[in-house]
This record gives structure tokens, sequence and C-alpha cells, in this order.
């Protein structure tokens, strides 16, 4: 492992496939903090050790995540900080917001709420969140491609995006979450991310960088976009999930609804040889591929 390693280059000369590799979360929780982020964000801050510690405690005991956000290359406010509770339900998204004024409040936050897909009883909000991975100290990909994107998002939708700790999925840098549907994008750079954000805004999903929704796991992710791909279906909301079971032989038989339309497919899991997939891994690991063997119209 060298210093010079980039993963998102080695993970683009390689060809994986980005398809059913959004992290599986439902629940986040992202809280204004202008930096510097360390290796772990939520550790690594400047906020109180006091708060710290009981805030990662309860989030991780309500299964909810926890994100650190900032603008782009903006001074923090001199007054109190923005925080987000969203839930990324496939079919049910939803956000909440509100400006605190100390951080000691986070530890009022109903977040067994959060995790449960409850209101959080912050302010409802329809404007999304546009997040872009800029976390350096976590891995170098997402710093050298995800600057940039941001750079370009706050350009055109300055009262939209931010930039968000570590999010998953480095080799894909640059990377971008879309709260609250909880859609992950890949691949980016300062034009498609534009171009992205806007077809996001309007509705639709943009298939040649989407990897995934994270209300699903990650076969019924690559299902969806396999569907979607084959289909030409780009509407945001246009294909529910009905179903999903796994077979004795281990492959996935999901079931969308498009139209009223049901559709089966069969997501078969594998793993390729053993990788570099961050810039600071220490060891290798195999990189995993979901592949849609099957694809039929039901009945």
């Amino acid at each position: 492992m060298t210093d010079s390693f980039r993963c998102a280059l080695a993970s683009g000369l390689r060809g994986d496939d980005q398809a059913g590799t959004a992290s599986t979360v439902r629940a986040f929780l992202l809280v204004e903090n202008p930096g510097p982020w360390g290796l772990d964000a939520v550790r690594d801050n400047r906020m109180p050790e006091a708060v710290k510690r009981p805030l990662a405690d309860a989030a991780r005991a309500a299964g909810v995540r926890i994100n650190l956000v900032r603008r782009h290359r903006r001074a923090a406010p001199r007054h109190g900080f923005r925080v987000f509770a969203a839930y990324a339900h496939p079919h049910r998204p939803w956000l909440e917001t509100t400006q605190l004024e100390d951080a000691e409040q986070l530890l009022d936050l109903d977040l067994a709420a959060l995790g449960a897909g409850r209101s959080t009883g912050l302010e409802v909000t329809a404007d999304p969140v546009l997040g872009v991975c800029t976390h350096g100290r976590h891995d170098a990909c997402c710093a050298e491609r995800g600057r940039p994107v941001a750079a370009a998002l706050a350009a055109a939708h300055p009262d939209l995006a931010w930039e968000i700790s570590h999010i998953g999925g480095d080799r894909f840098a640059g990377n971008a979450l879309f709260l609250p549907h909880g859609l992950y994008y890949g691949r980016l750079d300062a034009v498609s991310a534009v171009a992205v954000a806007g077809s996001h805004l309007s509705g639709e999903v943009d298939l040649d960088h989407l990897r995934g929704r994270s209300g699903y796991p990650m076969p019924v992710q690559a299902a969806e976009i396999a569907l979607r791909r084959q289909l030409g279906e780009t509407r945001l909301d246009a294909v529910r999930l009905r179903s999903r079971r796994r077979g004795e032989d281990g492959v996935l038989h999901v079931v969308f609804d498009v139209g009223g339309v049901g559709w089966q497919l069969a997501v078969r899991t594998s793993h390729g040889g053993p990788q570099q997939l961050t810039c600071r891994a220490a060891r290798t690991s195999p990189v995993p591929r979901h592949e849609v063997i099957d694809v039929r119209r039901l009945p």
C-alpha cells in the first residue's frame, strides 16, 4: 500500500460496477460542523467531548447514521448550526431540520424516533440536501475528486449543496448523497454533478451515475437500476418494491411494480479477486458484484 495509490483510479481501470453499492441506511442525522474532520469525523471534530460520545452511542443504539456537513468555502455561521433528520424510506422519504444554538442540544434529539422512521419533531422541509463527500482525511480520492464536485454544486444550488463526511464507496469518488431519498451517485465530476442534481430536482434519476437507493439492500439496489435501464424509466418514484426472497441457491428474487405491472428479477451476488478498495486500506478485500441474471414481466 503506497501513498500514491488512488482507489478511484484503480476502480475505474478495473471497471468496477457501481450499481448496488450504496450504503444500506435509512435514518440519517446531519450535523453542521465546519471542521476540521479527522479520520472518523464523528469522533475527530471540535464538538465538546461530553457531547460526541453520548451522541454516537445514542445514534448507534437507534440505528441512525451521523454525518457532519458544511458549506463549501463559506464561513461557519456565527451563531448556531443547522441539523437535518432524514428518513430514506424507498416510497415515503422525509426530511426535517432546525437550527440549534448549543452542541449539548444534540443530546435532546429523539434519535429513537428517527431510527424507527417517526418524526423527530423538527421542522419539515421540502428542500433536499445535496451532499458531496469531501472527507479527505478519510480518503484522498474523496478530497481530490469531491471538492470540484462540491464547488460546482455550491455554485449551481447554493442553498441545497453541502459537503458531507464519509458516506462509503470511496473508490467511486466523486460521491454524492441526495436526501431524503437516500440516492447515492458516484464517479461524478463538476459537469455531470450539476446535470445529476438538475435531474433530481426535476424528479428524475440519472442512471449513468446512480449507485443505488440506500433504503434497499445492495442486491435490490442493483435490481432496481437494471430494471430502470431496461425500461428506460427515470422517474424518481416510478419503480416500487413489492417483495424479495432468497432462493436455496443464494439467488435473490426481487419483484418491482412499475405503473401497475409486475417485474421479477433474479440477482446473483459474487466476489472477485482481492483488491485494495480504498486509498488507506491496510489489506485487500474481494470486490462484490451483483449480477442480474433474469428479468421477466409477470402476467
